[in-house]
């Protein structure tokens, strides 16, 4: 199985939305810059020194400029060969939005749209040493 390994949601005002998440669960939000499309991270476990979970179970995500990339959250699927999979998607009826991104230190992602027209992502994640 493929598991979800991060959900990622829309926000009008990311100051807003972390503060709101800081405060109502806790959650330890990082407002990234320019460069990673000001991203807001949102950590809601403990994470190693390399980022990763030490929740079994748990996943992280983030928020997203609302509008720019959608208007309802999403999830994101870990795959282990992206390129396989955008094929695999495809032939179930499945279709790919835009092109492979190199995400620094996370993996390879690509946006696709289900059977039922819903916004998914999938990454294939940097392999762990």
């Amino acid at each position: 199985m493929n598991p979800v390994v991060h959900f990622e949601m829309p926000a009008e005002d990311r100051v807003r939305a972390k503060k709101f998440y800081e405060t109502a669960f806790g959650w330890q939000m990082t407002q990234l810059g320019k460069d990673m499309g000001d991203y807001l991270l949102a950590n809601t476990a403990p994470t190693d020194a390399k980022g990763m979970l030490q929740t079994p179970g748990a996943i992280n995500g983030g928020f997203y400029e609302k509008g720019e990339y959608g208007t309802v959250p999403h999830l994101v699927i870990s795959v282990s060969d992206l390129k396989k999979h955008m094929d695999i998607v495809k032939n179930a009826g499945g279709q790919i939005e835009g092109t492979p991104q190199d995400i620094p230190g996370i993996g390879t992602f690509v946006m696709f749209r289900d059977s039922e027209g819903n916004r998914v992502g999938m990454l294939e994640p940097v392999r762990q040493m």
